[in-house]
């Protein structure tokens, strides 16, 4: 529920940050605040589009940390060569994944940097997964992998429809066939 509600939230403050602008083409958001960069309190900076871009470039980057550990983790704990496989797959595009989202994080300005510590929700299906082997982890691992990648589909598509960084909207509507060929993979996959 909690990396759902994170997504929400990311939604929210995405389709949020929209609200101020103004239907002209080239007429920016003029709304201002205090932002902190680097401990140190910059008066003026637009926060709102920082924000919403902050928000989702830290959804995406701790969906490519979780995929990377399940999938890290199901090379030791799984028994399926259909599942180590998939994993391999994982690890693979997550890391591209990264370090695409990296890139197109630098280009906005002002630039962030993606946060991939996972939410609550993600740290304890992990640490489930940690408990499980063989057969039970397989399919636990397929379920979860199942799972993680809709909600990142979903959270892509809402930040290509509504986004306020173009670099992060670009990533995000390059991702999404990407991430839904994982998502068929998942559902698919015979263990």
């Amino acid at each position: 529920m909690t990396f759902r509600k994170t997504i929400i939230t990311a939604t929210a403050v995405v389709a949020l940050a929209g609200c101020g602008r103004s239907n002209e083409a080239g007429q920016v958001n003029t709304m201002t605040t205090n932002t902190e960069v680097d401990g140190t309190n910059v008066p003026g900076t637009p926060s709102v589009t920082a924000s919403g871009a902050q928000s989702f470039a830290n959804v995406a980057a701790a969906s490519d940390a979780f995929e990377i550990e399940t999938s890290r983790l199901a090379l030791t704990n799984g028994a399926s060569a259909a599942v180590k496989s998939y994993a391999n797959k994982m690890i693979e595009a997550h890391t591209t994944s990264t370090a695409k989202l990296k890139t197109a994080a630098a280009g906005v300005t002002p630039a962030i940097t993606p946060n991939p510590a996972l939410n609550a929700e993600q740290q304890q299906k992990l640490d489930q997964l940690k408990t499980l082997n063989g057969a039970a982890f397989d399919q636990a691992y397929k379920t979860e992998q199942a799972a993680g990648h809709q909600q990142t589909l979903d959270a892509l598509k809402a930040y290509a429809a509504t986004g306020d960084a173009p670099q992060l909207k670009t990533f995000a509507s390059e991702m999404i066939p990407i991430v839904t060929a994982h998502l068929n993979m998942a559902k698919t996959m015979k263990i």
